[in-house]
């Protein structure tokens, strides 16, 4: 149930932010937002990362949706008992869905992020809960996953 509201509230923050751009930031142009570190710059993006596969955006909502749901059939079956493997999954989630209603509802990811001190590609909420949930997972995987979620007791000499 935790997981629920955390994948809920991540999906809302993300879609009231994306709300806010479409709503007071013309098309194109950008705000202040931190100065010398990050200002807002409404972005509607068709590809993914980087604008790759800006032409095939029912590809990416595809792919994209059926993502959400092996993600969300794992946390469902319990395939990883441990809160961090739920927790990265959930934050992933959250993010996939928040960019999945965007492409479902509008055929592009609203981006809004630019980041001043470094040629960046402009980015969103969403795009931030996928990058740091991964990261997190890739972390829980390699370090901690055989140590948390593998029965105590078994080894593969054992097998």
């Amino acid at each position: 149930m935790l997981y629920t509201i955390l994948i809920a509230a991540l999906v809302a923050l993300d879609q009231i932010v994306k709300y806010l751009v479409r709503a007071n930031i013309p098309l194109g142009t950008s705000v202040d937002f931190i100065p010398n570190l990050m200002g807002l710059t409404y972005v509607q993006n068709t590809g993914a990362a980087f604008s790759i596969f800006s032409q095939h955006t029912w590809l990416l909502t595809l792919i994209s949706a059926l993502v959400s749901l092996l993600i969300a059939a794992a946390l469902i079956k319990g395939s990883f008992r441990h809160p961090a493997g739920r927790l990265s999954l959930s934050v992933i989630l959250g993010g996939a869905l928040g960019n999945l209603i965007d492409r479902a509802l509008f055929g592009y990811v609203t981006d809004m992020f630019r980041t001043l001190f470094m040629d960046f590609a402009v980015f969103n909420v969403a795009d931030i809960c996928v990058v740091l949930g991964g990261i997190a997972f890739c972390i829980y995987i390699l370090f901690f996953y055989d140590r948390l979620e593998k029965p105590h007791g078994t080894d593969s000499a054992d097998r």
